[in-house]
């Protein structure tokens, strides 16, 4: 069995660049989505770190994927601004679009960047968290392939569609949480099957709609909304805002474009920023969310969403990050087999 090894969030990134570009991504593509991924490990988000490389790998088995494109910026007077990925993957493609989407909610007070034609693998954190320390208020959504049974069902429809909030804070890192629509994330229950451990009940239904621990019957089943109809009401919400609204695909329609079964969804972003300056009348929000927080953190065996992200950020960034031998091993074969 291969040795876990410690790895600071440095080598953590070279790695994950290396084994890109072996595969045949550009260096801007590779650059992007190796920090997206590094971050993810510093803060502890272990099914969107090293253990994603090898689905972005896999996603270059689908014709319409492209690993060496360069997104294309279209921005208007208006305040949204929209990039196009064309087929590339979503990392390279906030580059480009965050800083044109920090000036229009400045200017207009509320904003959105729209980004199509993308492959989204990554969580939506990092880019809610980069806008809100910049003092915006945030919000994300994406689809992703059809995972997801509807409230009552047994045949996917939605995504796990994650959706992301952030809001800035008084010295201190913003508040900000990310959560799918489903019970759990798809990469959880991929981490499950890796390690050979039981799901718990209540995240999936077999293939004939039966509850199921089982990671294996799960993948070939469906998941399940969190909290059944709510959830499954947000996964609506969220195919309207990130495929209806700015011309993407739906989870059903990027499943079907998966054509190699490798699920990397292909489709678009939405995300939402306002400027606070142009909507508090006179008051301070930022003492007024500290005031809210405090009432929280007041009572014992609460937290804030985002603490435990950033207490493991302080721990990996000091000590760096243990990785599974047998995820570098993965890795280290990913890149042996493209020599």
């Amino acid at each position: 069995m291969p040795q876990d090894q410690r790895l600071s969030l440095q080598e953590l990134e070279t790695l994950a660049t290396e084994v890109l570009t072996s595969r045949g991504f550009s260096t801007a593509q590779a650059r992007a989505i190796a920090e997206t991924v590094t971050l993810a490990e510093r803060d502890g988000c272990l099914s969107h770190g090293l253990f994603r490389i090898p689905f972005y790998v896999a996603a270059l088995k689908n014709p319409n994927a492209n690993p060496v494109i360069e997104p294309t910026l279209r921005v208007s007077e208006s305040s949204v601004a929209h990039v196009d990925a064309h087929g590339g993957f979503c990392p390279l493609a906030l580059k480009l679009g965050e800083p044109v989407l920090q000036e229009k909610a400045r200017r207009h007070g509320i904003a959105a960047l729209a980004i199509h034609d993308t492959y989204n693998i990554a969580a939506l954190w990092p880019e809610v968290e980069r806008l809100a320390e910049a003092g915006l208020v945030v919000f994300a959504f994406t689809a992703a392939n059809a995972f997801v049974a509807p409230a009552g069902g047994k045949k996917p429809v939605y995504g796990t569609n994650p959706m992301a909030f952030g809001f800035p804070r008084q010295d201190a890192p913003p508040l900000v949480f990310d959560q799918a629509s489903s019970a759990s994330a798809r990469g959880e229950i991929q981490l499950h099957l890796r390690e050979g451990k039981a799901l718990p009940e209540g995240w999936a239904i077999d293939s004939d709609g039966n509850p199921t621990t089982d990671p294996a019957a799960a993948l070939a089943g469906a998941q399940l909304p969190f909290g059944g109809h709510k959830g499954a009401s947000l996964a609506l919400m969220v195919e309207l805002l990130a495929g209806a609204l700015i011309g993407d695909l739906f989870s059903l329609e990027s499943s079907a474009n998966d054509s190699h079964g490798v699920g990397a969804p292909l489709g678009g972003e939405l995300i939402l920023a306002i400027d606070p300056a142009h909507c508090n009348a006179g008051g301070d929000h930022l003492a007024r969310a500290e005031y809210l927080f405090s009432e929280i953190l007041d009572q014992p065996g609460t937290r804030l969403p985002s603490q435990r992200r950033y207490a493991a950020r302080e721990q990996h960034s000091r000590d760096g990050v243990m990785v599974s031998g047998q995820l570098l091993a993965d890795l280290q074969a990913l890149k042996t087999e493209a020599s």
